[in-house]
């Protein structure tokens, strides 16, 4: 059996740990990814991709954002629609930021490039990962890397390996404390082969469930139907799928461009934080540690802010000996962790009706979205926490 010896050992190649390793990499310290999907899995995995400013700022600061830029598409606001009105919020009027529509899974692709040409490229295929001691001198994990049985010995160990990952099973039995929300409905997703229908998103709020238009690019949209946590897709043939988007996406005959419908998906609405978001010499990062309803598309945006957050205080560790960055990263991380929790929380209950809602309780979400068109104040509030100003910004190095 080999042995493998590395400051940082990264568990998953997903956002979280992909940032953390470019990041280290510029700071001269050297890791090791291990993913145990294949590659091809990886960067074909399409998640959501709405950008806080932040999270493009960084990309672009560290050298990996010149595709993004090119590709993506930098939104200045958005459209609410409710009671057959158009309302547009603009975010760039509002507190000066915008978003960037742009895959994860095109940031994905831009990060294992970058690791590439680095010569670190991640691990791919490493199905066997088992977890070894977390407190002694050196962290340790075992499994197969091109072939042979290997243990690696680290520092530090990253778990970015996601909610079914291995890692946050490493923490000891009663250590983590786990809050969790199950939401009473999920959305069913769609890719449209066809152009947008607006150079902005459009969440739409309806009596007969929240809709959301999203796009991948200018020749293919992205739509969302809330639906029972249950539903079954077979019910959900594609002409029932149009006819309910055009329902509550265009109650006033706004058009509503339709092609092919592939890529079908429900969406489960859950968030989820783990607290504490270490132990020993393993710190967890990403949908490992925490989940959000995609309701305001922080998740993508909270793994790259856990993964600054690490990057720093691994960097001060070994450029200065500081241990306080590393001991504070709990700390840290859920500041900005559950600020994002209550956000998409307050904006999922304010965008979908529950099942048994009563005409009291619909009205009175009306009337909040009512004053959040109305009040400059509340949409300046809601515009800083959309773009992720209310969290701050992340650099690439040093600052907040």
């Amino acid at each position: 059996m080999r042995t493998l010896r590395t400051p940082v050992a990264i568990v998953g190649a997903g956002p979280a740990g992909l940032v953390l390793a470019h990041l280290l990499h510029l700071d001269g310290v050297r890791s090791v990814v291990l993913e145990r999907r294949d590659r091809r899995y990886v960067e074909g995995r399409v998640r959501a991709g709405l950008l806080e400013q932040g999270t493009a700022d960084l990309l672009r600061d560290s050298g990996v954002g010149g595709r993004m830029d090119r590709e993506g598409q930098v939104h200045e606001g958005f459209e609410l629609r409710f009671d057959a009105e158009r309302h547009r919020l603009s975010t760039a009027e509002l507190c000066g930021r915008t978003v960037t529509m742009y895959g994860q899974q095109e940031v994905v692709k831009d990060l294992i490039r970058a690791r590439t040409e680095a010569g670190e490229p991640p691990y791919f295929g490493v199905d066997d990962i088992a977890l070894g001691d977390l407190t002694g001198d050196t962290a340790t994990l075992r499994c197969t890397l091109d072939g042979e049985p290997t243990v690696v010995r680290a520092d530090f160990v990253a778990g970015c390996d996601g909610f079914h990952g291995v890692t946050r099973r490493g923490l000891p039995a009663g250590r983590p404390v786990q809050y969790e929300r199950t939401y009473p409905f999920a959305w069913l997703g769609v890719l449209s082969a066809a152009p947008p229908a607006g150079e902005e998103l459009i969440y739409a709020v309806h009596d007969r469930g929240f809709a959301l238009h999203s796009m991948r690019s200018p020749t293919v949209s992205r739509l969302y139907l809330q639906v029972a946590p249950d539903e079954d897709l077979a019910r959900w043939p594609d002409d029932r799928i149009r006819a309910e988007l055009r329902t509550r996406l265009c109650p006033a005959g706004e058009p509503l461009h339709e092609g092919p419908l592939s890529r079908h998906g429900i969406t489960s609405m859950r968030g989820f934080v783990v607290e504490p978001m270490q132990y020993g010499r393993l710190f967890l990062a990403g949908d490992a540690a925490h989940i959000v309803p995609p309701t305001a598309a922080k998740g993508l945006n909270l793994a790259v802010a856990d993964a600054v957050v690490l990057a720093r205080a691994l960097a001060a560790w070994y450029g200065r000996g500081d241990r306080e960055p590393l001991d504070a990263y709990t700390r840290t991380c859920l500041a900005h962790v559950w600020q994002a929790q209550e956000f998409s929380a307050w904006l999922t209950r304010l965008f979908h009706p529950h099942p048994g809602e009563d005409a009291m309780e619909a009205r009175l979400r009306r009337a909040r979205l009512r004053h959040l068109v109305t009040s400059r104040a509340a949409a300046t509030d809601f515009a800083e926490h959309y773009t992720g100003r209310a969290r701050g910004r992340v650099t690439a190095r040093g600052g907040a």
